[in-house]
């Protein structure tokens, strides 16, 4: 008999550490090659974890609701192969993409399980870890302010009493809400005399909320949590400014409503406004690539690729943002298809984790719900964001050779978020006139 550890897959570029969701097979349960073992979630993402072996399943490492760090070893799966003393053991784990073709192998070595240390105090922390604690954890204590003797306190319910996204959330519940108190921060005794440590300034409470019998207490969602965590870490991390301009998109109705039965019936997709606003964004950020960047402590890191994420509202009322990368090497015809189908997927939640990362720059369509402007919040770590309203008919002045004159106009406003930190307001403000310029200027003309 051999022995295969399987680990937590890579999920994506920037994934760290996924959450079990479920697991498919127990210990003692047969598998077969290929077969999913567990479900897990990265970000808003659920994906299977298959089997990369047939044998029997031994034993789980970790439990449901658990974060687990990828290329941790998560599960032992004995096999009918005779064991070996080399490097044969090896296994390889892949993860599908959206293509169909494998991301790069995660290995799979026979090697005994290491429990992970500790994780020092950052600096200034006058407490010590005593166990270990994931990223996410340590970031949401973080933003909460969360001091490490107060994390300390905390009773986990993970594997060797870790503490869990779970219970840090549970506890940040609790603690907004009056019902337990943060313990005081211990001072280090190895120096005779101390100076007196003043504790950091506690985030203000929030007032109380009234709980009688006439209401209904409705807990979030795993995904409702994560966009409340990400908007909340945006409004943080950006100085947010909005400015406005009202566009004529009078010409893309138009060409729309004389096109689109032709479009459908000759490529078998639908024609919307959103392909059209992305393309026409496309070239915007192509002009001001410095739109195209995200910050890192005091560098500005200007992105090569034009990737545009479109928010994408799904049935249960959460939201996504899939990615069309390479956006400006597309023409109309293939954003559109993009476009179809990553939303189509996304509301069948049938995305991979690969096709909502990478994005440098977001629209938001909040036109679609009937409003006719929105102040969007960015998608960090992009530094704007694009917010498109209703398309209205409204009087406007049209300029002609023979002087001005009143019209029936469709008339759209567009607003764009961004942060001030590295986008003052003439490059801000340029970047949503060009685009509206481009808009305004669509030739009713274009083919199909």
């Amino acid at each position: 008999m051999a022995k295969f550890e399987l680990i937590m897959p890579k999920m994506g570029e920037s994934i760290m550490e996924a959450t079990i969701l479920n697991w498919a097979k127990q210990p003692g349960d047969r598998i077969e090659l290929d077969e999913t073992v567990l479900e897990i979630a990265t970000d808003k993402v659920d994906s299977e974890v298959p089997s990369p072996v047939e044998g029997i399943l031994k034993e789980i490492l970790f439990e449901k609701d658990d974060t687990v760090e990828i290329g941790k070893v998560i599960a032992i799966i004995e096999t009918d192969a005779a064991e070996s003393d080399d490097a044969s053991n090896e296994v390889v784990v892949e993860t599908p993409s959206s293509n169909g073709k494998s991301e790069a192998p995660a290995k799979v070595v026979n090697e005994p399980v290491v429990t992970p240390q500790p994780v020092p105090a950052a600096s200034g922390n006058l407490v010590s870890a005593t166990r270990f604690y994931s990223p996410l954890v340590r970031n949401i204590a973080k933003s909460e302010q969360i001091g490490m003797a107060e994390l300390e306190a905390i009773q986990g319910s993970g594997k060797d009493g870790r503490v869990t996204k779970k219970d840090i959330l549970a506890y940040v519940d609790q603690k907004k809400s009056g019902q337990v108190v943060a313990p005081a921060p211990a001072v280090q005794q190895s120096a005779p005399a101390q100076k007196k440590v003043t504790p950091p300034a506690t985030a203000q409470s929030k007032p109380a909320v009234s709980m009688g019998s006439d209401v209904e207490v409705i807990e979030m969602d795993r995904m409702r949590r994560l966009i409340a965590d990400h908007m909340v870490m945006s409004k943080h991390t950006s100085p947010h400014v909005t400015s406005f301009v009202e566009a004529d998109v009078t010409n893309i109705v138009n060409w729309r409503n004389k096109v689109k039965h032709d479009f459908q019936k000759q490529y078998g997709e639908k024609i919307t406004f959103t392909p059209i606003f992305i393309e026409a964004l496309a070239k915007t950020i192509r002009d001001f690539p410095m739109i195209n960047v995200s910050v890192d402590g005091t560098n500005i890191i200007r992105k090569k690729n034009i990737n545009v994420g479109m928010a994408t509202a799904l049935p249960s009322g959460n939201l996504i943002v899939p990615v069309i990368k390479n956006t400006d090497q597309l023409n109309l015809l293939g954003i559109t298809k993009q476009v179809n189908e990553l939303a189509g997927r996304a509301r069948q939640n049938k995305l991979k984790p690969e096709e909502i990362q990478g994005g440098t720059y977001t629209i938001t369509n909040v036109g679609t719900f009937g409003n006719v402007m929105g102040t969007p919040i960015i998608n960090q770590p992009q530094v704007a964001i694009m917010s498109v309203g209703v398309i209205k008919k409204k009087p406007a002045v049209i300029e002609t050779e023979f002087g001005d004159v009143i019209g029936i106009r469709h008339m759209m406003y567009l607003s764009h978020s961004y942060d001030h930190r590295v986008v003052d307001g003439f490059l801000g403000g340029s970047f949503l006139r060009r685009f509206a310029d481009y808009l305004e200027a669509f030739d009713v003309n274009t083919q199909i």
